[in-house]
């Protein structure tokens, strides 16, 4: 008996995992709420897909402007939908953008939005050489600037105002009375812990 139940035991095995690999993969649609790319991705189930990180290139979106997001899958009863956990602009865009004649200064520090703790990094661009008193004022300011932004919005709604250049052009105006910017940009924010009490709406 011990010998046939083990037989059974075998057959079942092998039955599993030719089910497995004739599984057939189809695309599904993943929802972005905040950018207008269709994201559809082939695998076997929903299921599948929960969890897993995706990363897109906006570059053509932002007419030139080389920015990456990355995002992390969600099922919610077979609705994937991604959420944004992380954008940098690309080395290559950095390094052209810079100048010979300008200084530039960039921070990076951790803060708190609504729901999270984040980590952000200002890039701030100088017209001509100035000195190491504004640059260091420039940076104190932005970061002034920044934390008390974050703390009255979401997570979510600080990644849309990156992604639509809200955010660089508010910091930039700040920062115009201190010394007007030939470029000012949001070089990294990622999330970190989100916090106790997370609003509703995101």
């Amino acid at each position: 008996m011990a010998k046939k139940d083990k037989g059974k035991a075998k057959k079942q095995k092998v039955i599993k995992q030719k089910i497995k690999k004739t599984t057939k993969k189809i695309f599904f649609e993943v929802d972005a709420p905040i950018t207008a790319t269709k994201i559809h991705l082939l695998s076997a189930s929903p299921e599948e897909l929960n969890g897993k990180t995706i990363k897109l290139d906006l570059t053509k979106n932002l007419r030139g402007k080389s920015l990456e997001l990355k995002l992390r899958i969600k099922n919610n009863d077979g609705k994937l939908t991604a959420h944004p956990e992380l954008l940098s602009l690309a080395v290559s865009y950095i390094r052209r953008v810079m100048r010979n004649g300008a200084d530039y200064c960039e921070d990076s520090f951790r803060a708190e939005t609504k729901d999270h703790t984040v980590t952000i990094k200002p890039l701030m661009l100088t017209r001509k050489r100035v000195s190491r008193e504004i640059l260091k004022t420039l940076r104190e300011n932005a970061k002034k600037f920044l934390t008390g932004h974050l703390k009255t919005r979401s997570s979510y709604e600080i990644f849309s105002e990156i992604v639509t250049n809200k955010l660089q052009k508010d910091l930039s105006l700040k920062l115009k009375k201190t010394y007007p910017l030939a470029l000012c940009e949001i070089r990294m924010f990622e999330l970190g812990k989100p916090l106790s009490k997370p609003p509703t709406n995101h």
